[in-house]
């Protein structure tokens, strides 16, 4: 396969190009990242010079440009990461997200469909145009990244399914949501070869320092306050990114065309329990910070439209593609732990790059 993973210099994406790179069905790998905020090439040490990997500096709302990158590359695979994904940036500046991850992924199908279904001429490709519904080889696939948000918020008991319906609450949830239905709509108007996944929270190395648990980690490192929204009982089931990265791979190259599959950490935590572990784990591991890390802990002004509580059911993906998480949250927590106290300059130069 000729892959492209969008946002590959982020989070999720990183680790997934360090999961896949040197697997042998993959031909050529290439990284389209307009690198944000969120998204650094430092990332991805140890790739960059791998004789299959490509670096694309592109914006997903350029349609053009995506266009020429999935026909200059010969792309027949895509793993679409790419999007805005924080939720309090999103209830300040909404229009990222919607130009990001609903134009952005609009622009990406129209991209692929240009491409995979033939256009009678290398002008339409160019400007993407394509007329009625042809057959797309067989062997392309686009898998379309999502989040379990776009289900909405659960009770005290119960599970998301793949069948559960949408009901977002915040302007990323609902632009993911848009995002989905797009991919479906793709399918079943165009026959574009699609499979989506929803995920639980992620963690673990490379995590941008504005998420809940590196959030912790550095405010633990510097002795500052660790904020936590309400009375820190919202509960999310997560996922440990590598075990994300795995998944991914299993239903890019198994899963079954037009459907969706939900891939969870079975690790549900509420907020405050994660951030006493997270100080006991620190105390233990890096005594030099001074210990009685719990001290730090205040409870701040709940964010507005905060969920209760997501949980997972990933029954489908394991009976279907026998895949498990590797991780407990314990174990993964102390990898991620770990990996920030060793890596306190990554953190340094990425909030620097950040402004």
């Amino acid at each position: 396969m000729n892959l492209l993973v969008t946002g590959g210099a982020g989070f999720i994406g990183s680790n997934l190009i360090h999961h896949i790179i040197d697997k042998p069905e993959v031909r050529r790998l290439v990284n389209l990242d307009c690198l944000t905020y969120a998204g650094h090439l430092e990332n991805l040490e140890g790739v960059a010079r791998h004789p299959k990997y490509a670096f694309e500096k592109t914006d997903l709302r350029d349609k053009g440009a995506v266009v020429a990158v999935v026909a200059k590359h010969e792309i027949t695979h895509v793993l679409h990461l790419a999007a805005e994904s924080h939720v309090d940036r999103s209830i300040t500046g909404p229009g990222d997200f919607i130009q990001t991850n609903v134009n952005g992924t609009f622009n990406l199908l129209e991209a692929c469909r240009a491409v995979w279904f033939n256009p009678p001429s290398s002008a339409e490709a160019a400007a993407g145009r394509q007329s009625g519904v042809r057959n797309v080889p067989s062997e392309c696939r686009f898998h379309h990244v999502s989040t379990d948000e776009v289900y909405g918020s659960l009770g005290p008991t119960g599970y998301f399914t793949e069948t559960t319906p949408y009901a977002p609450n915040s302007p990323y949830s609902a632009s993911k949501a848009s995002s989905d239905l797009l991919v479906r709509a793709y399918h079943h108007t165009y026959g574009l070869p699609v499979v989506t996944t929803n995920c639980s929270n992620n963690y673990g190395p490379c995590q941008f320092p504005e998420k809940l648990i590196p959030v912790i980690i550095q405010a633990v490192c510097q002795r500052r306050p660790i904020p936590v929204y309400g009375d820190g009982l919202n509960v999310r089931d997560w996922l440990y990114v590598r075990d994300h990265a795995e998944a991914l791979w299993l239903v890019l190259t198994r899963g079954r065309l037009a459907e969706t599959y939900n891939i969870g950490g079975h690790n549900e935590w509420s907020n405050i329990r994660i951030v006493e572990l997270i100080c006991d784990l620190m105390d233990s591991m890096a005594p030099h910070l001074g210990g009685h890390s719990r001290r730090l802990i205040q409870f701040v002004k709940d964010r507005p439209g905060h969920d209760r509580r997501y949980a997972i059911d990933a029954g489908k993906i394991e009976k279907e593609l026998g895949w498990k998480p590797a991780h407990t949250f314990e174990s993964g927590i102390r990898e991620t732990i770990q990996w920030y106290l060793d890596h306190q300059e990554w953190v340094k130069q990425v909030k620097k790059k950040s402004g």
